[in-house]
């Protein structure tokens, strides 16, 4: 059984942590052509199979709330980045699509971003403490969708 001290003091370090790069990072980001969050939504559809996820899917891993995926995806289709298709196997369900568009833009902040979170994360940490970290953090984030009611 964990120590709830220690768990709590990890928990801490890791959110304090998280919230210090993230404001340097969104600080930083080339915000010229798409917003952290639009990079956030063509991030996840450029990882995703054939570039598209079902909107519910695609709301489990970003940043945001559901209620503002929905809207966000509306404006990222108005722009031409993403487009919305019914799911064929559901007929309630939309499947968002990364267009050519939206991934030439997602490469171009990609790029720019990669160099700021380089700055950030990659010159605090040796090669052998980033990979512990991705371990470590996988573990928690699959450990805490395992445990969702």
């Amino acid at each position: 059984m964990t120590d709830a001290a220690t768990a709590v003091a990890a928990w801490e370090a890791l959110f304090r942590a998280q919230v210090s790069v993230m404001r340097r990072l969104s600080a930083e980001f080339p915000a010229g052509e798409v917003s952290l969050n639009d990079y956030d939504v063509l991030f996840t559809l450029s990882r995703a199979p054939e570039r598209r996820l079902r909107i519910r899917d695609l709301g489990e891993n970003l940043l945001i709330s559901q209620p503002s995926v929905s809207r966000l995806i509306d404006r990222l289709v108005g722009r031409g980045f993403v487009a919305k298709i019914a799911d064929p196997d559901d007929g309630r369900g939309i499947i968002v699509i990364l267009t050519d568009a939206g991934f030439a833009a997602f490469r171009r902040a990609a790029v720019r971003h990669m160099e700021s979170i380089v700055d950030r994360v990659g010159d605090a940490l040796t090669d052998d403490e980033l990979r512990q970290l991705t371990e470590l953090c996988d573990r928690l984030r699959l450990g805490a969708a395992s445990a969702r009611p």
